[in-house]
């Protein structure tokens, strides 16, 4: 049997389970904070203990699917233009072929399971199938490239990514900055 969307929920389920792991992880955090503060008692006065936990899982893996749900539209977005300005593909076929590579995501993200305990393996993880990914996507459309072609390619998703990381760095810092400034210490 052979059906090119075969792998088509690959991108859901590893949202998914991404989105579980780090709101797994965020959960024993945020949990964590909440009884060393000593809130977390006055909260089981008005739900109970697995609602809370309920509550917040659902929460935050809400926050975190929409997080990498954008992640991936951008992306997608991106792997799309960077195809527009540096392909000799005019039909599309490219695109069918990196279509596979969301079993990458789809591993790594099963794997990620196991990681719940440590956000430093969960970030790894989430890194690693990304640049593995990258290095596929490269591989895939690269017959389509010409020399220059690839390079472009390649410069343009570094400098992306890259910069949009720096500016999210960029605004926590200056949050951060704000919020301690305004504390009356």
């Amino acid at each position: 049997m052979s059906n090119r969307y075969i792998t088509s929920h690959f991108p859901l389920i590893s949202i998914l389970l991404f989105s579980l792991t780090f709101a797994l992880y965020t959960q024993t955090l945020i949990l964590t904070q909440l009884v060393d503060l000593g809130v977390y008692e006055g909260m089981r006065e008005f739900f109970s203990e697995n609602g809370i936990k309920l509550t917040l899982l659902f929460l935050l893996m809400l926050f975190f699917f929409m997080i990498f749900s954008a992640l991936k539209l951008i992306a997608d977005t991106t792997v799309e233009l960077s195809m527009l300005f540096f392909s000799k593909d005019i039909e599309g076929v490219e695109l069918n072929k990196i279509r596979a590579g969301s079993s990458i995501f789809m591993a790594l993200s099963i794997i990620s399971l196991a990681l719940t305990q440590d956000i430093i393996y969960l970030t790894a993880a989430f890194a690693a199938a990304c640049f593995i990914y990258f290095v596929y996507f490269v591989y895939k459309v690269s017959d389509s490239l010409s020399i220059l072609g690839l390079i472009g390619l390649i410069f343009f998703h570094i400098t992306f990514w890259s910069t949009l990381l720096i500016a999210v760095i960029y605004a926590l810092v200056k949050l951060y900055n704000s919020f301690m400034a305004s504390l009356p210490i």
